[in-house]
């Protein structure tokens, strides 16, 4: 397989103007980019531009949707005020105070991370880590918190708008494996961001290695959260340390660990290059897995048929289908959110078109503060219409798997907009969590 080598370089506000695809865009549509990537982050690399955009079709082509700034996902009152500022050339502390005002009003850290996820080591919270799940816990590598491209929507827009108390991350690994030894109970480390997948293998090397002695023999499982596949497979192919990177997921997998690469991919032309391709092939020949899951987004896969094309491509190439996510309630969430009436149908519509092997995915599925939500369908219960729910993971495990009810909502687009049925409680409670201490 020919595969073509690109020369890796960043785009973002400060030197999108140097892209020749920018420069053909309208004034309109670049001053757009401006305003908003002063608020949310905006980072673009030529594999996105080059082979994943279709630019005939700007702006309504999906991935220059998913990858560039427009102009709705700021309220008209924010997008007016930060206009104002940049039109008049205002001082740029004034601008970053007005800047910051509008960040923190777009909801920073949905689903109680900071309160409710951050565990304790010795009456200390461990730096870059959450433990949400009883089985579960996720890093967050200092060296990992940015992509190769944002994802306009992204939940995780605050880690890389440089407000230092938004963020997580850890420079060291020393504490993670001290937390995980009086924590037997967790078998899974997710490597998060950001994107794991844009450090250099030799500092990747300093997070993993420590995870693979005797004492943590209770560590199944190393999960590699990235968009990496989609955004620059090169960095499993082409790169300088790509094959340093495979021989290093080679030890995990030798040391009687199981590699899973949760990959991220929003459309079927991510998987359609052939260095995406090879990507894939070359994951899968050292024995990782790999699952797709991505959320499904107003503007730019909202639709059944794209859907079903990209699982059914993903299962002929290897890979699992594993979640079709509800955007979360943060950052962009009202230019890219759609109706859980309309994600559904949309789920449906594709479930539909899959063989076997494709339905493992689930969803749509809501990431909220007590645990992940399945949207099952619709039903008709005590006479009243409703949404059929339960917990895929929970903050308490005996919430797994029990059916609940929420009103049938034609306009909810998310958990919080769902109330129990008429005379009914739901069993759990919003932000009732386990302590995840040391002296569990």
């Amino acid at each position: 397989m020919h595969v073509s080598v690109t020369r890796y370089k960043a785009y973002t506000r400060d030197n999108v103007h140097t892209l020749p695809q920018y420069q053909r865009l309208s004034p309109e549509l670049q001053f757009d980019i401006q305003v908003v990537s002063a608020v949310l982050p905006f980072r673009v690399n030529p594999y996105v531009v080059d082979e994943l955009i279709d630019w005939r079709h700007v702006p309504e082509d999906p991935m220059y949707q998913l990858t560039f700034p427009q102009k709705g996902m700021l309220a008209a009152r924010d997008y007016a005020e930060v206009a104002a500022l940049i039109k008049k050339d205002a001082p740029k502390d004034k601008l970053q105070a007005v800047v910051n005002k509008i960040r923190l009003r777009l909801n920073p850290h949905p689903a109680g991370q900071i309160q409710y996820n951050v565990p304790v080591l010795d009456d200390e919270p461990v730096p870059g880590v959450q433990h949400k799940y009883h089985e579960t816990v996720l890093f967050f590598p200092s060296a990992g918190q940015t992509c190769h491209a944002y994802c306009s929507y992204c939940f995780r827009w605050a880690q890389f708008v440089g407000l230092e108390d938004l963020k997580f991350a850890a420079r060291e690994a020393g504490q993670l494996v001290e937390y995980l030894k009086r924590h037997p109970e967790v078998t899974d480390v997710l490597f998060t961001g950001g994107d794991p997948g844009i450090m250099k293998t030799r500092v990747m090397e300093r997070y993993i290695e420590p995870l693979l002695t005797p004492e943590l023999s209770h560590i199944h499982t190393i999960r590699i959260g990235t968009k990496a596949l989609a955004y620059w497979p090169q960095r499993f192919v082409t790169d300088d340390d790509a094959d340093d990177l495979l021989r290093l997921l080679e030890r995990v997998i030798a040391s009687g660990r199981h590699v899973a690469i949760m990959a991220h991919f929003s459309l079927p032309r991510e998987l359609n290059t052939p260095v995406a391709q090879e990507a894939i092939r070359r994951l899968r020949d050292i024995g990782c897995e790999i699952r797709m899951q991505a959320p499904v987004v107003r503007h730019v896969n909202d639709d059944s048929n794209r859907w079903a094309r990209l699982w059914r491509e993903g299962v002929r190439l290897g890979m699992v289908p594993y979640y079709m996510f509800v955007i979360r309630d943060t950052g962009a969430k009202n230019y890219y959110d759609m109706t859980l009436h309309d994600a559904l149908h949309i789920f449906q519509g594709a479930y539909r078109k899959l063989s076997g092997l494709g339905r493992t995915v689930r969803g749509p599925v809501m990431s909220a503060t007590p645990g992940k939500v399945l949207i099952h369908g619709i039903a008709n219960v005590d006479g009243h219409r409703a949404f059929v729910l339960s917990f895929i993971q929970a903050r308490h495990a005996d919430w797994v798997g029990r059916p609940f009810f929420a009103q049938y909502d034609l306009s909810a687009t998310w958990f919080y907009d769902l109330k129990p049925l008429p005379g009914r409680t739901w069993f759990f409670t919003e932000t009732s969590s386990p302590a995840h201490t040391a002296a569990d």
